[in-house]
């Protein structure tokens, strides 16, 4: 299980060998249905792991219980600063924001929110507008702070959830299909956002997606899951494994922008091995 490995991107950053995430024969179940089984995952300090998979294979599953949401059977131990701790700073960019269209309802209030911990109909001092705008600054976002938040387009409000997320900064930030709905220069946008998060503050990024064209370039390391772990290492080794065509088979070729390297896989080109 390979750690601390560069990804596909230029310019990314060695990670520390500290690991701040240690997932351990982790199983989770609703009633008789397993949805999780026996998942070893290892996210360490700095890096950015990506997550696929296809649909209902426990990706969002697995965010919600690194969060506590959901009851399980393993072990989830988090390090900060090189030291145990049972509460450690997550930060949650969902995969939707449940708010009707037409609600009166601003990116400076939503970040404010965040911001003052206080609802988002409780106003906006001087000192509070000040922070929101500077806030969205590192996000590329403070051209939208007067603008309604169901006004924006996906890859506008990834950004702004992703503000949001940051506030304060997490030591783990869990980021939930945040390819849904957002064009392909929108993404790259926020892929490159997401790693100077990483290189900037020294947290640790776990990206769930179907984007797998997408996080190539991006991520550390990728991990494939379908309930359980099926395959994990660089991106390129993931990506070049038989397993990610068995796993997702036909759909797989809808997929816009794939590496060469999977559809030489997937054409039968490698097969000398």
């Amino acid at each position: 299980m390979p750690s601390g490995n560069k990804g596909g991107g230029d310019g990314l950053l060695n990670t520390c060998e500290h690991c701040c995430t240690r997932v351990e024969d982790l199983t989770v179940k609703l009633g008789s249905n397993v949805i999780l089984s026996r998942v070893n995952l290892h996210v360490n300090c700095g890096e950015v792991v990506g997550v696929v998979g296809p649909n209902g294979a426990g990706k969002t599953t697995l965010l919600r219980t690194l969060m506590g949401e959901m009851p399980y059977q393993g072990r989830i131990s988090f390090r900060v600063g090189g030291n145990p701790s049972q509460t450690p700073q997550i930060g949650y960019v969902p995969q939707k924001l449940h708010l009707e269209k037409g609600a009166p309802v601003s990116v400076a209030d939503l970040v404010a929110s965040a911001v003052t911990r206080r609802p988002v109909w409780a106003g906006i001092d001087g000192s509070t507008a000040g922070r929101v705008k500077e806030v969205l600054s590192l996000f590329s976002a403070e051209h939208l702070v007067k603008r309604k938040v169901g006004d924006l387009s996906g890859g506008e409000l990834q950004r702004v959830l992703l503000a949001i997320a940051m506030t304060p900064a997490p030591d783990l930030l869990l980021l939930d299909e945040p390819a849904g709905g957002v064009d392909a220069k929108g993404l790259a946008l926020f892929y490159r956002i997401v790693r100077g998060l990483r290189q900037t503050h020294d947290i640790s990024v776990v990206l769930v997606t179907h984007d797998l064209a997408g996080i190539y370039s991006y991520v550390d390391k990728m991990v494939l899951l379908n309930r359980g772990v099926i395959a994990e290492g660089a991106p390129q080794e993931v990506l070049a494994d038989g397993k990610l065509v068995e796993v997702f088979g036909a759909a797989l070729w809808n997929i816009s922008c794939l590496p060469d390297i999977v559809k030489d896989k997937g054409k039968g080109g490698d097969n000398a091995d």
